[in-house]
């Protein structure tokens, strides 16, 4: 009870997640319980993992892309693609947010990355600023889902009867599903601003493409690799790191010497927030199974819940409301543990469940108060938060839509991990 109220406590007046949970720890270790030098060797054990190691990896694999001039050229290639089509700037937003998370893994890159070009480029053509920076907000949602993918590694390393490769394969078609669902809206729902586009010439298009694959290659690579069993998961994202620093200094030659300090200190410190809260959770996890909490939740849920699809209902309620106030890897590490468990008992398809949980809470990043994609559009759009929430709010009912489609439609995530013998 007092660990309880003490985190929510921190939470309430803005604590950092990591910190409130250790201190809701070290409060309850205040009963006597157990002695306070148990919290940091739990701490430290919670990070005693090899495959941890790729998260730092993918998240430095990600920042060096990005600064490797890749960003221009991927442009291109989604122009190439669908430049010519009706609201042809926005779709070229889109589906550069779908090649992109190939490449980060990362909604909050992606809408970085992409949103100082696209949104003055929208507005130049016609567009509202507000609509640019929510589209591109709203988009950049498909980066965690496509792989390689930072919280697909992380929900694998808290679950036990789900693979990385297994979660890789099951986030294409929902991430896919979800760039389709985007264009269709602004297809048919949105108006025009922006007169169609001239097509490429058939020279354009091939160069266009031609400049495309050298970044591509980099996720078919890692992905396949795993999917082959030749590597693991952090193997791929050493590779990652290896690929994108030769692109970047020696093919493309956008990236100096002296940019690299700058991108190893950024990628560390972005690192060291996950991997803090990471730390931290599987600390308190291992304290709340020593005293029989998850359980004892799962006895209760599992005595008044007896049907998957209701069960699914009122987990997708609730990560819902979550994402409305904590940060989508925060809320996956504190809940996933408890939940996962209730989810396998009720036969429900752990790959399934996962992509559920990870795209439920990935639209968290679009949603006020909390919405970190919102707060980076935002800060490059400068139209001010009413104006980006009155505009994502056609997009957040489109993602959710895709949510609800591949919660009653297993089929759509199981699809491909089923075909490869996962």
């Amino acid at each position: 009870m007092i660990t309880g109220v003490t985190l929510l406590a921190l939470l309430a007046i803005g604590s950092p997640v990591a910190f409130a949970i250790a201190l809701g720890l070290v409060a309850y270790i205040s009963t006597g319980t157990f002695g306070i030098d148990l919290l940091p060797q739990r701490i430290f054990a919670g990070m005693d993992s090899f495959t941890i190691l790729a998260i730092p990896l993918f998240v430095l694999a990600g920042e060096l892309m990005n600064a490797s001039g890749i960003t221009s050229r991927v442009i291109n290639l989604a122009n190439a693609l669908v430049g010519h089509a009706k609201a042809g700037l926005a779709q070229v937003n889109i589906w550069s947010s779908v090649i992109f998370a190939g490449l980060s893994g990362s909604a909050v890159a992606d809408t970085s990355a992409i949103g100082r070009i696209f949104i003055p480029s929208m507005e130049k053509e016609g567009y509202p600023r507000d609509f640019a920076a929510a589209l591109t907000a709203a988009s950049s949602v498909i980066g965690p889902i496509i792989p390689p993918s930072i919280p697909v590694i992380i929900y694998a390393l808290i679950t036990t009867n789900v693979s990385v490769p297994a979660l890789f394969l099951a986030g294409i078609v929902p991430g896919i599903l979800l760039a389709i669902a985007l264009s269709v809206y602004v297809r048919f729902f949105v108006k025009n601003y922006a007169k169609p586009r001239e097509r490429m010439n058939m020279g354009e298009k091939l160069k266009a493409v031609w400049n495309g694959l050298i970044p591509l290659f980099m996720p078919v690579f890692v992905i396949g690799s795993i999917l082959a069993g030749i590597v693991t998961p952090t193997e791929a994202a050493s590779f990652a790191v290896f690929y994108a620093l030769v692109v970047g200094l020696f093919v493309f030659r956008e990236l100096k010497p002296s940019d690299l300090p700058g991108i190893f200190s950024g990628a560390m410190r972005d690192s060291s927030s996950i991997l803090i809260i990471m730390a931290t959770v599987a600390a308190a996890n291992w304290f709340m199974t020593f005293a029989g909490i998850p359980q004892s939740i799962s006895k209760f849920v599992l005595g008044y819940v007896d049907s998957p699809a209701t069960f699914l209902i009122l987990i997708n309620l609730m990560l819902l409301a979550v994402g409305l106030v904590l940060e989508g890897i925060a809320a996956m590490l504190v809940l996933v543990p408890i939940l996962h468990p209730i989810a396998i008992s009720l036969g429900i398809d752990p790959t399934h469940f996962g992509i559920i949980v990870i795209f439920n809470l990935m639209i968290g990043l679009i949603t006020p108060p909390m919405g970190l994609c919102l707060f980076v559009a935002d800060a490059i759009a400068g139209v001010g938060m009413a104006r980006m929430i009155r505009a994502i709010m056609p997009f957040f009912i489109v993602e959710l839509m895709v949510l609800i489609l591949i919660t009653f439609v297993p089929d759509i995530v199981t699809f491909l991990p089923n075909l490869f013998g996962f």
